[in-house]
């Protein structure tokens, strides 16, 4: 049958929440525990036994224990509505509910509605029809308000998505993808319950005779995920993080369970590595039938876009092509006249084909490439068959076609798409453009030079002539294997193919069949003008990537002739800008510039660009990046293949930490910078037609040759000398090209020569010992190594920043790496559940360890209200706006951790200079950028993305000694100043010493007002702009003119007032105004509330003038009134209780502790890392 797949609606854009009216569904015994709280001839209202109030006693705990366990649709929705006729026993539900409110409404609109009309009616079966439609009416109603489709998730999910919000206290934006039975072992004792995985989390929850356990594991944070198997438990999931193991079994398919873990966890893996988390793909196919029903719709996304990523890799088609479906088949294979059973899959561009016996026949055809497509006459001995005709007269026959009909409509719509499009015709001995073509022979032209150099020596001319002749049948096989399995993409891939391959490619077609077998032919195909345009733009660019390639042009095959001019040099570095270019992420590796310069000595200029395009991005994934990921994973699955088939030889490795050494070096050139270059090619050739499989084989086989010499090594550099020995003896006797001296070889000792050992005879040796090593197996072991290899970069990551900076505050070793925990998690869950950033400009890996995770300012006020301890009521997330701003250094609206540390070592661990230096700083901010009143961050521009050179300039500013003086800051003023008064009075609010506080606060804050004021003697006026010398005016109320008598008698100078109104938002406050004077002895602390602000501008006053009515007193800020930070320093020293608060020390690790805390009980916006299992009876 035709099975396809699909993205079903987006269900993270639809607002969903647990409907109360249902699908009328039949119910037999209606008191089955449940208990009846309303009724009336119609309707019963029913509240779950266990539920609310006293829990119902031990038949309470049976059946809040039987809801988990049988997931029933109660343990949600704990409350009911039935619909009965008088004389029946048949129940109907037809609503249901979380709470008794929701339930009560539901029940409210049946009386008023429905009560009188049911009166009406004489049969009860016309009763029941009108209930039930009436309720499937608005059900219907409600679907489609919502915008909710038939095909998408079942109610009974829909319950378990709400159950899961509900129970682990998740936002709407976290999406749950499916959920299993299953048992937790919790030391030996097992809880059953259910496993729930979202997109970023895996949960538990279990509720057994009164006792609730939940477990959230964040993918992120996982090491380790494995499937195994015990005596005790034949089934089992372990899953591990950094500080604990959970251990899950009876599952009903563990299978399909595992497989998903495996998915979620690789995309936080992804998350972590590149930024490219889990995003909606709009362009898989729709749904189109039989597809399961039973599945969330999420699910099916990830099925869909795993079964893709398997068919793109089967095939080694571009990264962009979404499989559409796949059915049994034969297909007729005219070589040997046989009917071959497999599986053709069909999807946007292609139609595929893979023979059940995985060596028989495999087959790729571009729908760019299809003529006609019929459907022939069916006979019993062909039934159902079907006939495809491409452009280089080639006829392919499938039968046996269940779904012939569908499958032909398919194929007619996407080649409908296809002829749309303007595809280049490629011919193979054409030239794509003349620049290309004298390039491609320029390079080329260089092997028969050095032909015609050995041809010179007569001693050598039969030795020419016998390579020459071996070269000949080499051709000769091959163009007989195309004129039999024909010739290019649609090539049929047989066991003969890569017998040809394994006995070597000749020269001259070396470069076609490279591209045919990688799958780069068709990329190419289809990009038409792609490549020089890239060119163009690249062209007098700079950047590290392009400074990196000039440094390293001159070191790719130095020995080789073709690279050793100019022209070489010029196209080598063509093709790797282009690709820095195209690919910024990975921009230029080293190692890249050796592989690029062989494809180049084979390929033309944009064939060898494809072929590095297929190779980094497709064949070799994450090999090329900064931190070389890929081939750190293939090492680690290299160690585990090592264990299995070389078991003698392992101990002694990894003893000698050799695997870890040779690993990198010949995975990342493909043995062409360990190998002599004749030889090395042939390696070429045997991996773009098989894969790494052919390098795993490769490399167990030249351990395997040396087991003997290896074991009796005493340290890794006798090891590597006789690894290195054996390489560099390694020919390729069939090559027609001159002996080029090996680099490798120059390096080593001058001992005796090791024996020539045949690049075929290793080659056929490798798959004659480790060919049963199987692609999809290498694929399991790279998921393993990839969460170990990403996870401990995390670490060195975590361990290089925490080393970077600790000399540079008085936190501990520990507390820094529990504070970037707390930093790190921040800002994944921000990722996860939306900020006001993009993650992308505040995480990327390929910057300095300092830079790579940033948060933005909604984060920091998360992290603010938990870890500083000024953040204190409903003034701390202004008081967090003023912080981030001052340490955001570089103004662009994000903050690394070395900036958050100094902020927090500051307030927690400065002494009493360096706190009132920072509380004074970050008061004195530049107008117009803070808004108080609507706590709103003025968003400064963020830079262009910067260069490395940038970053360098930063770090060296940042590693001088920066001594501030007290004279450089600059002067407060007065409306600064109240800003800065209103800090001090709520920082103090939960303090102990409150009260005493606020008295010094008060005289310190008086003391500062009349310094403000005599300073204003001994300044001479400055000149003022137009601007300035418009007043500010600000309303005041007017409690009694004999209060504001008293209040105006109290000051010194009438013709030097300064005052400031502090209005509280609260109209009905009965302290509704408070005034600071020069003249005031003792502030009233009282009289400033949590929710004041500050009111400065005219249009502000304006606005609480027409809210207020006519307020008739009115003051202005004085613009000359100013204070220092030698006059603040000194007024708080004149008061005992203040310096003892500010030279306390803050201990950090209880506020650890609480952070971890807050987030354990599943704090709004906040996400687990990993916490024990708790329980609550």
């Amino acid at each position: 049958a035709w099975i396809s797949f699909r993205t079903a609606t987006p269900y993270w854009t639809t607002h969903l929440r647990f409907k109360m009216w249902v699908n009328p569904e039949e119910v037999l015994l209606a008191s089955a525990l449940w208990m009846t709280e309303r009724a009336n001839p119609y309707f019963i209202l029913q509240k779950r036994k266990g539920h609310g109030d006293g829990g119902g006693g031990l038949a309470g705990l049976l059946v809040g224990t039987l809801d988990v366990v049988l997931d029933s649709s109660a343990r949600v929705a704990p409350y009911r509505i039935l619909y009965q006729t008088p004389d029946s026993l048949v129940y109907w539900t037809i609503a249901h509910g979380s709470s008794r409110k929701e339930i009560t409404e539901n029940w409210e609109w049946l009386e008023q509605n429905l009560l009188q009309t049911l009166s009406i009616f004489e049969n009860e079966n016309d009763i029941t029809t009108f209930v039930k439609g009436k309720i499937q009416g608005i059900i219907a109603e409600y679907n489609k308000s919502h915008d909710i489709r038939e095909d998408d998730d079942t109610d009974k999910f829909k319950e378990a998505i709400a159950k899961f919000h509900k129970l682990f206290v998740m936002p709407e934006e976290e999406k749950l993808v499916n959920y299993y039975s299953c048992s937790y072992w919790k030391g030996k004792v097992p809880r059953q319950g259910w496993l729930y995985l979202s997109i970023n989390h895996l949960c538990f929850y279990s509720y057994l005779l009164g006792k609730e356990a939940k477990l959230v594991i964040r993918w992120a944070d996982v090491t380790q995920l494995e499937k195994n198997a015990t005596l005790l438990l034949p089934d089992m999931v372990r899953v591990s993080t950094r500080c604990s193991e959970h251990v899950f079994s009876v599952f009903l398919n563990i299978n399909e369970t595992f497989k998903l873990m495996e998915q979620l966890a690789n995309i936080a893996m992804r998350q972590l590595l590149d930024n490219k988390g889990f995003e909606q793909d709009r362009s898989l196919p729709k749904l189109k039938k039989k597809s399961p029903k039973k599945v969330s719709a999420l699910k099916r996304d990830l099925d869909a876009r795993a079964k893709s990523e398997r068919y793109r890799a089967l095939f080694r088609l571009p990264k962009d092509e979404k499989l559409d479906g796949h059915t049994d088949c034969t297909l007729w294979t005219p070589f040997n006249k046989m009917h071959i059973l497999g599986q053709m899959f069909v999807s946007t561009n292609y139609i595929c084909f893979t023979s059940k016996e995985e060596t028989a026949c495999s087959l790729i055809i571009p729908l760019r490439e299809v003529t006609i497509v019929e459907k022939a006459d069916s006979c019993n001995v062909l039934p159902s068959p079907l006939s495809i005709s491409t452009k280089n007269k080639m006829t392919f026959l499938f039968a046996n076609l269940k779904d012939r009909d569908f499958l032909v409509q398919r194929i007619s719509d996407f080649l409908q798409q296809t002829t749309s499009k303007i595809y280049f015709e490629r011919e193979i001995t054409g030239s794509l453009s003349s620049s290309d073509d004298e390039v491609g022979t320029a390079l080329v032209s260089y092997i028969s030079t050095c032909e015609v150099e050995v041809r010179t020596a007569d001693e050598s001319f039969s030795l020419y002539s016998c390579f020459q002749a071996k070269e000949f049948l080499k051709e000769q096989a091959w163009k007989n294997h195309f004129t039999e399995y024909g010739q290019g993409v649609c090539m049929y891939r047989t066991e003969k193919t890569k017998e040809l391959v394994l006995q070597g490619i000749p020269e001259n077609m070396r470069g076609e069949l490279w591209l045919l077998f990688s799958g780069a032919i068709n990329e190419m195909a289809t990009h038409p003008g792609y490549y020089e345009d890239l060119v163009e733009k690249s062209m007098g660019k700079y950047n590290l990537a392009t400074e990196e390639i000039e440094r390293d042009l001159h070191r790719s095959l130095p020995e080789h002739p073709a690279f050793q001019n100019e022209m070489g040099i010029a196209a080598l570095r063509r093709v790797l800008t282009a690709y820095a270019f195209r690919n910024p992420n990975i921009g230029y590796c080293q190692a890249m510039n050796i592989v690029t310069s062989v494809l180049l000595l084979y390929a033309k200029e944009e064939e060898a660009f494809w072929l590095l395009v297929a190779l980094c991005e497709r064949m070799l994934p994450d090999y090329y990046n900064t931190r070389v990921v890929g081939a750190l994973v293939d090492q680690g699955v290299f160690e585990e293949l090592a264990h299995v088939y070389v078991p003698q030889l392992y101990d002694c490795m990894q003893a000698l930490s050799v695997i870890s050494t040779i690993s990198l070096s010949w995975f990342l050139t493909l043995f062409l910078s360990v190998m002599p270059f004749e030889s090395a090619v042939v390696v070429v050739d045997c991996f773009f037609y098989e894969g790494i499989k052919v390098i795993f084989q490769l490399a167990l086989s030249v351990l395997d040759a040396n087991i003997h010499q290896l074991l009796s090594c005493k340290d890794d550099g006798e090891a590597m000398t006789i690894l290195g020995r054996y390489l560099d003896s390694v020919t390729n006797k069939d090559s027609t090209l001159p002996p080029i001296p090996h680099l490798h070889s120059l390096l080593t000792d001058n001992g005796e020569p090791h024996p020539e050992v045949d690049i075929f005879k290793l080659v056929r040796s490798s798959y004659e010992k480790f060919g049963s090593i199987r692609a999809d197996v290498i694929e399991q072991m790279r998921f393993k190594q990839r969460l170990r290899v990403i996870q401990a970069i995390e670490d060195t990551t975590k361990r290089n920043v925490v080393r970077t900076i600790v000399t540079e505050t008085p936190f501990s070793i520990d507390e820094l790496e529990e504070l970037y925990t707390l930093f790190k998690a921040e800002h994944l869950t921000s990722c996860y559940w939306g900020s006001t950033s993009n993650p992308m400009s505040r995480h990327d890996p390929s910057l300095p360890y300092l830079e790579q995770y940033r948060i933005d300012l909604e984060q920091f006020k998360v992290l603010f209200a938990l870890l500083f301890p000024w953040a204190c009521g409903t003034h701390t997330d202004d008081l967090a706006l003023r912080v981030f701003r001052l340490l955001d250094h570089n103004a662009d609206a994000l903050i690394n951790f070395r900036e958050f540390i100094c902020g927090l070592s500051v307030m927690c661990h400065g002494d009493l200079t360096e706190k009132l230096k920072f509380l004074y700083k970050i008061h004195v901010l530049p107008g117009g950028c803070l808004n108080v009143q609507h706590s709103v961050f003025c968003v400064v521009k963020k830079m262009q993305t910067p260069d490395y050179r940038m970053y360098l300039r930063l770090w060296n500013q940042e590693t001088k000694a920066k001594l501030e003086n007290m004279k450089d800051l600059p002067k407060l003023n007065q409306s600064q100043f109240i800003e800065l008064c209103k800090t001090l009075y709520n920082m103090f609010s939960e303090d102990p010493s409150e009260q005493e506080l606020y008295h010094a606060t008060a005289t310190v804050t008086s003391l500062l007002l009349e310094m403000g004021e005599v300073g204003k003697l001994f300044c001479s006026p400055a000149h003022k702009t137009d601007e300035e010398d418009e007043d500010e005016r600000i309303a005041v109320p007017s409690r009694s003119k004999q209060e504001r008598h008293q209040l105006e008698d109290s000051s010194p100078k009438d013709t030097a007032t300064s005052c400031a109104m502090l209005l509280s938002d609260d109209d009905t406050s009965v302290s509704s105004y408070s005034v600071l004077s020069a003249g005031s002895h003792e502030l009233q602390c009282e009289d400033i509330a949590e929710d004041t602000v500050l009111i400065r501008s005219g249009a502000a006053a304006a606005g609480h003038h027409g809210r207020r009515g006519g307020l008739p007193h009115s003051v202005s800020i004085d613009k000359d009134w100013a204070i220092t930070f030698e006059q603040f320093l000194a007024s708080v020293l004149t008061e005992q209780a203040l310096v003892q608060y500010f030279e306390k020390p803050v201990e950090i690790a209880a506020r650890i502790t609480n952070a971890k805390n807050v987030r354990k009980v599943g704090h709004q916006h906040m996400s687990l890392s990993d916490y024990e299992i708790s329980l609550s009876g």
